[in-house]
């Protein structure tokens, strides 16, 4: 009995020196490591720097452009009534006595978008009824790359649509219409919107739940 535990004893022996030799090598490996900040902390501490200067940068320039707007617009109204401005009928800031009227503006823009919302809303909607009930899935993804390269085209290029193609073609059912006119200009914007009223429907379409959808 003695003989046997004797090269246990010895095995027992030699696993804890192995043990204490481990734990004095961590230890020292533990030791060598600096207390500072590591390289990879130094990178993230860096990388949250930069998101941070482009968050503040986006910042920074919307407050520019509000300054710089509120700027001029001071400068603006010190030499033309703010009265004027607002009920004025004329905008003729180029002629030898410039009013500065922006009721044109405002009925202007009302005007156009309206028939834009007259061409878009109908034939938009109608894409999207077609596309969310009734294409199957090789005419969606036929359908949806021609939607989408619509609504990437300039909108210089569509001003340049309505001037040369749509005034002309107007014309010849309205003579007495100008070469700069509304119903060319809304029916142009019309057409660039589409995209986003067939898109904007066609995700709605798709949010209704089947059981009201049957239903309906």
């Amino acid at each position: 009995m003695g003989s046997s535990s004797e090269p246990r004893q010895k095995e027992a022996k030699v696993k804890t020196s192995e043990a204490d030799a481990g734990y004095l090598a961590a230890q020292a490996q533990v030791r060598t490591i600096p207390t500072g900040l590591t390289v990879q902390k130094i990178r993230e501490r860096l990388i949250e720097f930069v998101l941070f200067l482009c968050a503040a940068s986006s910042i920074v320039i919307t407050c520019g452009i509000v300054w710089v707007l509120l700027a001029e617009s001071w400068h603006f109204f010190q030499n033309v009534s703010l009265f004027d401005f607002l009920t004025d009928t004329q905008w003729t800031v180029l002629f030898e006595n410039p009013r500065y009227g922006i009721m044109p503006l405002v009925s202007g823009t009302l005007v156009t978008s309206g028939i834009a919302l007259l061409v878009a809303l109908p034939l938009g909607t109608t894409i999207a009824i077609y596309l969310s009930e009734y294409a199957n899935d090789r005419v969606r993804e036929i359908l949806k790359p021609i939607l989408e390269l619509l609504s990437a085209v300039p909108t210089v290029v569509f001003g340049y649509f309505a001037l040369l193609f749509i005034t002309p073609m107007l014309q010849n059912v309205l003579p007495d219409l100008p070469g700069f006119n509304m119903l060319s200009a809304g029916i142009v914007i019309g057409i660039m919107i589409i995209p986003y009223v067939s898109s904007l429907s066609e995700d709605a379409m798709k949010a209704v739940p089947v059981h009201i959808r049957e239903g309906s």
